[in-house]
């Protein structure tokens, strides 16, 4: 049922209440979609990075030729890594009790990649749009995989005390392609 204007009212009127309600229709989704609600916050940054004028802190922590995290906890450091055979890369940042370890590799499909992850109380989550796993690892620490694109796979794991940080952590991955 459509509701009647008030009575002695002409087209004139009838046009104006429609143009108030489309104005103030607009107000609303402009001041939703300019107030950044629903957004996701950036990633915390660390090192030195020009911000204008100023040094911002920024880390960047390479894996692999073609896959880095742009987010590090504060306090680590390289500590190992290197090739996989047959192309792919690892690199590992610790200090005394917490580690952040990032893999790269070759995977032939999803399936048959999360079969090989071998996570407990595994569960599906998304990595950058990406479908990804996040359980925690059989030797210790919380562990994330996914598919970064067709024919590569990676996966973060981090020790218990990290575990917090995971996410964010994979969620800072950039390679040369597609980022």
């Amino acid at each position: 049922m459509i509701p009647e204007a008030p009575a002695g009212i002409g087209q004139g009127g009838r046009a104006a209440l429609t143009a108030l309600a489309f104005a103030a229709t607009s107000l609303i989704i402009y001041a939703l979609f300019s107030s950044g609600f629903g957004r996701p916050r950036p990633a915390p940054v660390e090192g030195p990075v020009m911000v204008g004028a100023s040094v911002a802190q920024a880390t960047l922590a390479v894996v692999s030729d073609d896959l880095w995290l742009t987010y590090l906890p504060a306090g680590l450091e390289r500590s190992g890594g290197g090739p996989v055979k047959p192309k792919g890369s690892w690199a590992r940042f610790g200090s005394a009790q917490r580690f952040v370890e990032a893999q790269v590799e070759p995977a032939a499909d999803w399936v048959s990649y999360t079969r090989k992850a071998a996570l407990l109380d595994a569960r599906p989550v998304t990595v950058r749009g990406r479908p990804a796993v996040v359980g925690r690892h059989p030797d210790g620490g919380r562990t994330i995989i996914w598919m970064e694109r067709a024919g590569t796979g990676a996966w973060i794991r981090v020790s218990d005390s990290l575990g917090g940080e995971l996410v964010a952590i994979a969620a800072s991955v950039k390679g040369p392609v597609g980022d």
